[in-house]
């Protein structure tokens, strides 16, 4: 089997990670929490750091207004479809397909990437800014606007008195490794094809 395919075959199968580890992590810092809080994103769930993480940080969120992180969203019905969709298509490609293929595989991962992380954001965003009016706490910008409490969507962001930290994890490492493979199939499989002139 030629590498070019190898590559695309493998590439794909990477994102099947996807379904086993994490894909994003939120973390709070605060000193009254000596060991900080947080949450995994996976595709198809919210899952505790430590126990109880997320139901501490619903009530903390609760007094300044802050919805409750849902156990579901619509999103985790999606995702799983489309990345199966997409592990099925890439081992395809990587078969039956020729090194043009290749790339527009990576193009659409590319775009559904970016797409997801922009819903990841806007999610973020109506998280911490779309504020229950009656909260038991109001805190002002000093502007006199309300204060938004949105995590930072990579990085670090001092809110208050925590400090949330927002960074990918094992799943996404192994989907941009995996995508970054098929990359790699394009110009490898140009190569090839060039050689056989």
């Amino acid at each position: 089997m030629k590498k070019s395919k190898l590559l695309m075959i493998v590439g794909p199968l990477l994102l099947l990670g996807l379904f086993v580890f994490p894909l994003w992590n939120i973390t709070l810092e605060a000193p009254q929490y000596p060991i900080p809080l947080g949450m995994n994103m996976h595709i198809n769930k919210f899952t505790d750091v430590h126990e109880f993480d997320i139901k501490n940080i619903n009530l903390m969120n609760h007094y300044v207004g802050m919805k409750y992180i849902p156990e579901t969203i619509p999103e985790f019905t999606i995702f799983p479809i489309v990345i199966g969709t997409m592990v099925v298509l890439g081992v395809l490609i990587g078969f039956f397909g020729n090194y043009k293929w290749y790339l527009a595989w990576f193009v659409l991962m590319f775009l559904l990437g970016a797409a997801g992380i922009y819903d990841f954001y806007l999610w973020e965003y109506d998280y911490g800014h779309n504020l229950d009016p009656k909260a038991i706490m109001s805190f002002k910008n000093p502007d006199g606007s309300p204060m938004g409490f949105q995590p930072p969507l990579l990085g670090t962001k001092n809110i208050l008195n925590f400090v949330a930290h927002s960074y990918p994890r094992a799943g996404a490492y192994m989907m941009l490794v995996g995508m970054f493979m098929t990359l790699g199939a394009f110009f490898t499989g140009k190569n090839e094809a060039g050689e056989n002139k």
